[in-house]
């Protein structure tokens, strides 16, 4: 059986594998960490949930060491805040023996102590592209020491349009001496796309087929047969202990302001039946 330490890590990455629980890699970390560790061009094709973060985040924190200078040596791209803040939660937990400065930036707030990092020096950047962007044109963000770029949830990028935000991105950094790998879920005709012209002789990691389920994910299915039926079911759901945190996918924006109104009224509205949806949006009571 394989460990980290089989991978070539140095023994403080090991260390913080074996403090987060890792001691076996999962298949696309054991087949893309020594590739990347390497420097080849890597596309990995693997659904969320089976480490693909750490997958290129440990041959990073190999390959950068220790904290040096004051421009970033490697920068990663996600399209979504929530993404961002993630990979970054990865990248700390895995360098907590090491002196690297790891940065985290996206939209939703203001931009000034993001700049203030960025001036203080950092030595790994973890952007959304519009944001990478904003700071790039404002002259706050160097991108001479690049020596690796990596784009994760490339297939989400697409679907949300960042295509040329990225290009403008490969504009301005450097080509030459950069290793390069792109990580997705999917792999549909707009991504091997991207791929041809971002990766240089890559090596291709498909883990599973496209669509697959990632192992370590339950599903359940309820065949229901209308929608009366699919909303009682849905209010059942989310009246039961354990449903906290729940994220309900919608056919199209209407059904989901309709669906909103739909819970607000049939379970908030419970607690006191007094109030109306507007009041509950309005914070008069507590969920």
């Amino acid at each position: 059986m394989t460990h980290f330490s089989d991978l070539g890590l140095n023994p403080q990455l090991v260390r913080a594998c074996d403090d987060q629980g890792y001691s076996t890699p999962t298949d696309i970390q054991e087949k893309a960490i020594p590739l990347l560790l390497k420097g080849h061009d890597v596309l990995g094709i693997a659904q969320t949930g089976t480490g693909k973060t750490a997958a290129y985040a440990l041959p990073i924190l190999m390959q950068c060491k220790y904290a040096q200078g004051s421009n970033p040596r490697a920068l990663i791209l996600a399209p979504t805040r929530e993404l961002v803040i993630q990979i970054e939660e990865v990248f700390r937990s895995l360098s907590k023996y090491t002196d690297l400065r790891i940065l985290a930036i996206y939209g939703g707030l203001g931009p000034r102590t993001q700049i203030d990092a960025i001036n203080n020096g950092i030595d790994l950047l973890i952007a959304t592209p519009g944001r990478f962007m904003e700071l790039y044109l404002k002259e706050v963000i160097i991108t001479k020491e690049l020596k690796t770029l990596v784009l994760d949830e490339a297939d989400k990028m697409m679907d949300m349009g960042f295509m040329p935000q990225i290009r403008k991105i490969l504009e301005v950094i450097p080509i030459k001496k950069r290793q390069n790998a792109l990580f997705s879920a999917t792999f549909p005709e707009k991504v091997e796309n991207l791929s041809f012209e971002f990766l240089e002789y890559p090596h291709k990691i498909e883990i599973t087929p496209q669509a697959t389920t990632a192992v370590n994910v339950e599903q359940s299915a309820y065949d229901v047969p209308n929608l009366k039926t699919k909303l009682a079911a849905l209010k059942y759901f989310l009246e039961q202990e354990g449903f906290d945190r729940v994220m309900v996918f919608c056919r199209s924006k209407l059904v989901a302001n309709d669906l909103e109104q739909y819970l607000l009224e049939n379970l908030l509205k419970e607690k006191d039946d007094n109030l109306t949806a507007d009041d509950i949006r309005e914070g008069q009571t507590a969920v």
